[in-house]
Parts: structure tokens; C-alpha cells; sequence
């Protein structure tokens, strides 16, 4: 895979049916829109349906996106729209402010920053950390992270555990080395 590529390239490869651009789309920003509809209050499952669409949408829109280095933020976007859209079904009356809070912008920046690094440093880390880390992050639950990574359900724990203190000793000498 090509760790470093360009949203732009990486949104042409996908059109021209290039998996392994679909596959680094999907990491490099698949984690952001599972934040953007967790904190928009959606349950676990509607989140993933969400998530779902809004990567329908992006292959509907593959050819029109106006700004390919904004990818991320169309992702994000689309994401919260989807998320409205489901929360105005399910609760009628339902007001844009009430779902997703306008951060500060400076915050917001920094925050973004900071999701960035921990998930760049994520991306480093070897199997089963790099996916079990991914799962825990969409709040997948035990069960089925063991399933998907091919765990007994008892090993989850201790597996994250030892995953979790891997990930905090790389952010550590990261942030030493700053």
C-alpha cells in the first residue's frame, strides 16, 4: 500500500476501482466519521449505518467533489447530515444544533490535530493492535472484535490492555522527542 497518498490520487484511484485506494480512503478517514457519528449521539448501530451511507454517498460523488484535498472534511460533513437526517426520522423536531455543538474553532483545530497524530500513530502499530484499536474505537464490543479478529472473547481485554500501553508509549517518546 501507499501510506502517503495524495486525498486527490486516492479518490481517483477509487473511481478508477483501484481496492487498494478504497482501503486507505477507509483508514486514513473512516475513524473521523465514526467519531462524527458518535458524537452526534447516534447507538453503535446507527452509527454504522450512518458511516455506511456516507461512504455511499462519497461513490456516488467521486467524480464531483470540487475539492479532493478536502476529502476529510466532505467525509465529516456527510457524516452529519446523515446523522441529522437519521435523528430527525427517529425524533421528530429534532434541530441541527441540538445534534452535533459548534466547537470553538480554535479547539476544534487542535482537537483535529490530536485526533490526527493518534491515529497516524495508530496506523503504525502491528496486528491485532492497529484493528482491535479501530474496533474499540467504533465501541464494537468484545464479542464481535473477537470475532473479527479471530480472538477468544476472553483475550479481548488483556489484548487491548497490552494494545492501549503500546500506543501510550509511542505517543509518550513522540511527545518527548517534540
Amino acid at each position: 500500500m501507499h501510506a502517503d497518498r495524495d486525498p486527490a490520487e486516492l479518490l481517483q484511484g477509487a473511481a478508477d476501482g483501484d481496492r487498494s485506494a478504497w482501503d486507505e480512503l477507509e483508514s486514513r478517514f473512516g475513524p473521523l466519521m465514526w467519531a462524527v457519528a458518535r458524537a452526534c449521539g447516534l447507538s453503535p448501530s446507527d452509527a454504522a449505518d450512518v458511516v455506511q451511507g456516507s461512504w455511499l454517498r462519497l461513490l456516488q460523488h467521486l467524480e464531483s467533489i470540487r475539492d479532493p484535498a478536502g476529502v476529510g472534511g466532505w467525509l465529516a460533513t456527510t457524516v452529519r447530515r446523515e446523522a441529522l437526517l437519521l435523528l430527525r426520522r427517529q425524533r421528530p423536531g429534532v434541530f441541527s444544533s441540538e445534534v452535533v455543538e459548534d466547537p470553538d474553532p480554535a479547539a476544534a483545530v487542535l482537537e483535529t490535530d490530536g485526533r490526527q497524530l493518534l491515529w497516524k500513530t495508530v496506523s503504525t502499530l502491528h496486528e491485532p493492535c492497529r484493528t482491535l484499536l479501530q474496533l474499540v474505537a467504533i465501541d464494537l464490543g468484545s464479542r464481535q472484535t473477537a470475532m473479527r479478529l479471530g480472538l477468544p472473547i476472553g483475550s479481548v481485554g488483556p489484548t487491548r490492555a497490552r494494545c492501549l500501553e503500546k500506543l501510550r508509549t509511542l505517543i509518550s517518546s513522540q511527545e518527548t522527542a517534540q
